[in-house]
């Protein structure tokens, strides 16, 4: 009887639009670039699991980063109130505003700090073999290329103007410069200490910015515990 009367209850519903991109149907190029446009989410879903499976404290700044990021762009976006291009052309939409866009901004963020992060945290430039300079480079190159046709992704399916993707691009260049310094001079002197509190103990968070190649250390720590393992139960089995 009560499920009858939900049914029968005139109530209006609304989808979890989150991932609710529209492209302009038999269009493969808008198809490609609204699936593009999830790049965020994607990103967003792999520092949670870099999070919860390595514990490390400055993928934990950096996550901090990209959600303060997301912060300043929803107070923008309030304070400026500019529509977003075509009304009425989208369905679906977190906000009818559109200055800054918030994609735009969360792929610089992310791309600017990324850069630094290779070129600066990496401080093994000098000392580097040509395979680790170049590599560096050609990720330097792909995460450009992502930030980019995120961008040209909110202006090809009208979602935004060229100046809102311009302006978001500034201030997530802005703030990813502004929160990585932060990180690197204010917070990484505390990670030492933060790491030693109790509940980061417990949590088994852990500080590694002091390990230049954190692979690298973990690849040599992993093999010789293998081997150790292994010479130990050749022992037994003896």
């Amino acid at each position: 009887m009560a499920l009858e009367e939900q049914c029968s209850a005139p109530s209006r519903w609304r989808s979890v639009s989150l991932t609710h991109i529209e492209f302009p149907e038999g269009d493969l190029t808008g198809q490609f670039l609204a699936y593009f446009s999830l790049l965020p989410i994607v990103i967003l879903v792999g520092f949670v699991t870099l999070i919860v499976f390595k514990r490390e404290l400055h993928t934990i700044s950096f996550f901090g980063g990209l959600i303060l990021n997301e912060a300043v762009n929803w107070v923008l976006k309030h304070i400026l109130r500019e529509p977003r291009p075509c009304a009425g052309a989208h369905n679906t939409l977190h906000t009818e505003y559109g200055m800054p866009s918030s994609h735009s901004q969360f792929m610089w963020f992310f791309v600017v700090y990324c850069f630094l992060f290779l070129y600066l945290r990496m401080h093994q430039t000098n000392n580097a073999r040509c395979g680790d300079l170049l590599w560096r480079h050609i990720l330097s190159i792909i995460l450009l290329g992502m930030a980019l046709f995120v961008s040209y992704s909110r202006v090809y399916l009208l979602y935004h103007t060229c100046s809102q993707v311009s302006y978001g691009a500034v201030a997530g260049c802005t703030i990813g410069v502004v929160w990585f310094f932060f990180t690197q001079e204010m917070l990484t002197p505390l990670f030492p200490k933060i790491a030693a509190w109790p509940i980061s103990e417990y949590f088994l968070v852990r500080d590694t910015s002091l390990i230049p190649n954190i692979l690298w250390f973990e690849y040599t720590v992993t093999r010789s515990e293998a081997r150790n393992r292994q010479r130990k139960l050749g022992t037994k089995l003896q």
